[in-house]
């Protein structure tokens, strides 16, 4: 599994339909995605699968609003229950001849919610308009599909990955029962070849993907890790925080994965709607070629997560995207974005 950072030939993002995601909200969202599209178009391709014949209408409207350039927008007509591909998505991997393999895991809504039937057939979908090849792993114990999402996993390219225990090792939202921490090493070293995976505790407050990565830890390079850190002793956040920090101390500790250089971001104010926790993190960014893209929240600490980034990243430009909408629905910008990596053939 390649490092997002690493070469991509397309961006694929879902354009949104789904009221429920986004109680009350719906109508700002679109827009939302037209300045996310509006600034990934200008670094590389974006395939938008819109739900229906209505969706293409809105996205192509929106799109145009936006002065998205046209020449690097492909729109197709998949149907989608939710526009989460970071986690309906299949994960990108390089294969031995250099070319790039779409590894289908199973999706089922983040064993929580009913409807997922056609966020599951996403895969074939992509892989047809790709005209790429598509694995679906399955446990040698049972023979059923694995199901991951790609929120959870982080990679730096070189073998190491990024998961929570939350996630994958508890007893809620459980994806494959009966697996445990050396099943899922060797699903991971078999399907992702990872060499060694950095076991963190809990993800970040309101994720109701019960423990996803993408919220709280993240590789910006080979060597460097950015972990949201909660300073307030009193936010929920703060706890589980430290504890991921000091995880991720004694992993740099251990020569077979080591030293880690481990930069500190800061988590924005407690964003709540309705009187519900939003999983608002500046973690949640996604680097495409050239660019990062990374939620901001109307904060103080808006300013010192893109500087940070922009330090991290000085070949790329830092750009913000405005998220306390987008976050009414658990999840931004990194949650709806899946990168398709370079091969060795351009097509």
């Amino acid at each position: 599994m390649p490092a997002e950072w690493e070469p991509h030939r397309a961006t694929w993002v879902a354009w949104p339909h789904h009221e429920p995601d986004w109680p009350g909200k719906l109508a700002a969202i679109p827009w939302v995605y037209a300045e996310i599209a509006r600034v990934l178009a200008d670094h590389e391709p974006v395939e938008i699968l819109c739900h229906d014949g209505a969706t293409v209408d809105a996205a192509r409207i929106a799109l145009e609003a936006h002065g998205v350039r046209r020449d690097r927008i492909a729109l197709h007509r998949v149907p989608t229950d939710r526009v989460w591909l970071r986690d309906s998505a299949p994960t990108g991997v390089i294969d031995a001849a250099g070319d790039v393999v779409l590894v289908n895991w199973a999706f089922n809504g983040w064993a929580k919610y009913p409807n997922w039937d056609q966020d599951a057939r996403v895969g074939a979908a992509m892989a047809r308009l790709a005209a790429l090849g598509r694995v679906e792993p399955t446990r040698p114990d049972t023979g059923a599909r694995i199901v991951l999402e790609g929120g959870g996993i982080d990679a730096n390219g070189a073998g190491l990955l990024l998961v929570t225990e939350e996630w994958l090792l508890s007893g809620v939202q459980v994806r494959n029962p009966g697996l445990g921490r050396e099943d899922y090493e060797r699903i991971f070293a078999e399907w992702l070849g990872v060499a060694r995976t950095i076991w963190l505790g809990d993800g970040c407050v309101g994720d109701d993907t019960h423990g996803h990565v993408d919220d709280v830890a993240r590789f910006v390079a080979r060597d460097t890790v950015v972990v949201g850190v909660e300073e307030d002793p009193d936010d929920d956040n703060h706890a589980r925080s430290i504890d991921n920090l000091r995880r991720l101390d004694a992993a740099s500790a251990q020569p077979d994965i080591g030293p880690l250089r481990i930069v500190q971001l800061p988590f924005p104010r407690p964003i709540v709607m309705d009187g519900m926790r939003l999983p608002a993190s500046y973690l949640n960014f996604y680097i495409a070629n050239g660019v990062v893209l990374v939620p901001t929240f109307n904060d103080p600490n808006d300013r010192i997560a893109l500087n940070t980034l922009a330090e991290l990243m000085p070949a790329r430009q830092v750009v913000g995207i405005h998220a306390v909408d987008l976050v009414w629905g658990l999840g931004t910008i990194h949650c709806l974005t899946q990168q398709e990596p370079q091969g060795s053939e351009v097509r």
